[in-house]
């Protein structure tokens, strides 16, 4: 089986990029809000990296351009601030080895612990109730049972689309509704580089908003409990910047809207807002 690194960044030199995540297989990089459309390869660490600029923008458009031109049996989707392991490619394949079942499996990757939103102790099943934690560099996925779901990342929604973030969680949770099997490993391949969120910029009415409409997107009529579990988990972090009662309301808010989208795919798969 052949194994392929995806990964999606804005802007990057491919070379210095390789390097600096320690890329040792073959890889796709899709560079962003670059100057011009273009595709080349070259080697490195005697493999083949295949390189896709873009001047458009959007983390969604990103990797299911990768998903596109990926031609391996396994693929692992990554950000330009991760460094793996030296045997990222060795410790994935045999995961898929000894867990046939998987269609997808979410590896460990180290983070700081205000960015961390999981960490795998054992090897577990991942259902639509848990699989919202799980950032896209997490995702390694069998390419053939992927691309027979239909499976896309949404283009609304991630850095540099309409609404904030929440293409991961959208596409993990259409994964399972398509019947894919996914679970979770402890096995870690890497450790992310610490940096400014390329979303985040605090409780703004904007986020409350977003995530809303990311809520409609994921649970459906069950958005609104959803929405007031998580407001009233996470209350004493935003509760510092916006009172209980108006991040309920732009949330609700954002339900609402995101309730209304006309939820129409193009012609490759990716959701699209009329």
């Amino acid at each position: 089986m052949t194994f392929e690194l995806l990964v999606s960044c804005v802007k990057k030199d491919p070379h210095e990029l390789a390097e600096k995540m320690n890329i040792s297989s073959d890889a796709v990089i899709v560079s962003q809000k670059e100057d011009e459309n273009s595709e080349t390869e070259f080697d490195y660490a005697e493999k083949r990296i295949r390189v896709i600029k873009q001047t458009d923008k959007g983390v969604g458009l990103s990797r299911n351009t990768c998903i596109d031109a990926s031609s391996a049996d396994v693929i692992l989707f990554a950000d330009e601030d991760i460094v793996y392991e030296k045997d990222y490619e060795t410790a994935v394949m045999k995961e898929f080895a000894d867990h046939p079942e998987a269609d997808i499996l979410l590896f460990n990757v180290k983070v700081c612990d205000e960015r961390r939103t999981y960490w795998n102790e054992d090897f577990h099943s991942v259902k639509l109730y848990n699989c919202g934690r799980y950032p896209a560099y997490s995702i390694a996925a069998k390419a053939t049972a992927l691309k027979a779901s239909g499976v896309k990342f949404s283009l609304l929604f991630g850095g540099g689309a309409k609404y904030s973030n929440g293409e991961d969680s959208l596409f993990l949770n259409d994964c399972l509704k398509a019947g894919l099997k996914i679970f979770a490993t402890p096995v870690c391949i890497g450790e992310e580089i610490p940096r400014p969120s390329t979303w985040f910029v605090g409780y703004t009415d904007k986020f409350f908003y977003d995530r809303g409409v990311l809520y409609s997107f994921l649970y459906g009529s069950m958005a609104k409990l959803w929405g007031i579990r998580w407001l009233l988990k996470m209350k004493p972090e935003y509760s510092k910047e916006i009172e209980y009662k108006e991040a309920k309301r732009l949330l609700f808010m954002g339900i609402a809207d995101g309730d209304s989208v006309d939820r129409k795919f193009d012609g490759e798969g990716n959701m699209i807002e009329s």
